[in-house]
C-alpha cells in the first residue's frame, strides 16, 4: 500500500515514539543499562573461569586450621603467592592462599583457620569448617597472584603470622630447592595453632634459619632484631594480620624491598573522612560515611550493582571513575587500571567527591 510523504512522516514518528518509551521503561527497570550518549561503563570485571572441584581430602593441621585438597583434571598452572576464590555453599565468596605443589596439576590444596565473630569473622571460616566435607563439589576461580616470589633476589627474610605461613610455604620450598639463602620468623599464639610448623622447621634446618615465636611461650616476634639484620638487597615478604604489617613496615630499613599480603584489605578506619560520589549517569548524589564504603552507598540507589566478596579481591565491583581522586585499598587491580577504575567495596576518595560511570 502506497503512504503519502505525510503518512509515512506519521508513522516514523509515531515509532520513534515506541522506541522512546521503551527506552525510559528500560532504564527505570535498570540503572546500570547504559545511555546511549554515554561510552559502555565498566560495571564488574570479568570472572575468571569457574571450576568445580571435588573435596578429596580434610584434615585438621593445627588448633582450629582446616586443611582442603580440592582435585581436578589439568588444573591451571599456579606459582608460589597465589591464591583462589572459593565460592561457598551459601554463595559467599572467600580467598584462600595455595600452599601445595605447583606440580601437581590434578589438585589444589588450601588452609583456612576459624574465626570467630567475636574476632572480626564474617561468616566464611565458620562455613567452610562446619560445611565443606569430603565428597562435596565446590566452585573456584582463579589462580591469581598478587604476591609473587622475586626468585633472584640475593637473600630472603619471611615474618608471617599464624595463617599466613600458607602463600609462604610454597616459597620456601622452591627457594630451598634452588639453595637460595632465606630466613623465616614464624609468630603465632600458641606452637599448636601454627599450621606447618613442623615442615617449615625441617625445611630451615641449617641453624638459625627459622625462628618460631609462640606468644604464650615466647613473646611476640623480634621484627626489629631480624630487619636490622637483613643484607641489602634482602626481598621481604610479610603475610599477616594490619598489626604485624605496619611493624614491618616501620622496622624496614631502607636497602630492602618490600612485598606485602593482607589477611584482608585495608577498608574504612580511624582517620578517614566522609566524601560524595556522583552517579553521573543519573545525576544521583550520595554520601559516603567515614564508617562505611562506597557500595553500601551505591546500593542503597542502585541495589542490583554487582558485587561479590565485598573484601576487594575479586574485582566484580570494579567501576569506571570519571573524576576524582582514589584512595585504592584493593589487592587486585594493576597500575594501569588503576589510573581510571576503582573497586567500591574497599577503595575510597582521597578528597571530598568522586564521580563515578553509573
Amino acid at each position: 500500500m502506497n503512504r503519502t510523504p505525510l503518512g509515512r512522516a506519521a508513522l516514523v514518528a509515531g515509532a520513534a515514539l515506541v522506541v522512546r518509551r521503551a527506552l525510559r521503561r528500560r532504564i527505570r527497570r535498570s540503572p546500570l543499562w547504559p545511555l546511549p550518549a554515554l561510552e559502555e561503563p565498566v560495571s564488574g570485571r570479568p570472572r575468571a573461569r569457574a571450576l568445580r572441584l571435588l573435596v578429596t581430602g580434610r584434615e585438621e593441621i593445627a588448633d582450629g586450621v582446616v586443611q582442603l585438597r580440592l582435585e581436578g583434571s589439568a588444573l591451571p598452572a599456579w606459582e608460589p603467592g597465589a591464591h583462589l576464590d572459593l565460592v561457598l555453599p551459601s554463595g559467599l565468596v572467600r580467598q584462600y592462599s595455595l600452599c601445595g605443589d605447583p606440580e601437581d596439576t590434578s589438585s589444589y590444596t588450601i588452609a583456612t583457620r576459624l574465626i570467630p565473630a567475636e574476632r572480626g569473622g564474617r561468616g566464611g571460616s565458620r562455613e567452610v569448617h562446619e560445611r565443606v566435607r569430603v565428597g562435596a563439589e565446590v566452585e573456584v576461580r582463579g589462580p591469581r597472584n598478587r604476591f609473587p616470589l622475586d626468585a633472584d633476589a640475593p637473600a630472603h627474610l619471611f615474618v608471617v603470622g599464624g595463617i599466613g605461613i600458607t602463600p609462604v610455604l610454597p616459597m620456601l620450598r622452591a627457594l630451598e630447592a634452588r639453595g637460595a639463602d632465606w630466613r623465616l620468623l614464624y609468630g603465632g599464639r600458641t606452637r599448636a595453632s601454627m599450621p606447618y610448623l613442623e615442615e617449615v622447621l625441617k625445611l630451615g634446618d641449617r641453624a638459625g634459619r627459622v625462628t618460631v615465636a609462640a606468644e604464650d611461650t615466647d613473646g611476640r616476634p623480634g621484627i626489629a632484631a631480624a630487619l636490622g639484620a637483613c643484607a641489602p638487597g634482602t626481598a621481604v615478604y610479610c603475610c599477616g594480620p594490619e598489626g604485624l604489617l605496619a611493624a614491618v613496615r616501620k622496622a624496614l630499613p631502607d636497602h630492602c624491598d618490600l612485598h606485602l599480603e593482607r589477611f584482608a584489605p585495608r577498608g574504612a578506619g580511624a582517620g578517614d573522612e566522609p566524601f560524595e560520589v556522583e552517579l553521573r549517569r543519573s545525576g544521583t548524589v550520595l554520601d559516603v560515611p567515614a564508617d562505611s564504603t562506597v557500595l553500601a552507598a551505591v546500593r542503597e540507589k542502585v541495589p542490583h550493582v554487582a558485587y561479590s566478596c565485598e573484601q576487594g579481591f575479586c574485582g566484580t565491583c570494579r567501576q569506571r571513575v570519571l573524576e576524582g581522586e582514589i584512595d585504592h585499598r584493593d589487592e587486585l587491580l594493576t597500575d594501569a587500571e588503576r589510573d581510571d577504575s576503582m573497586l567500591i567495596c574497599v577503595s575510597r576518595a582521597r578528597g571530598e567527591r568522586l564521580v563515578l560511570d553509573l
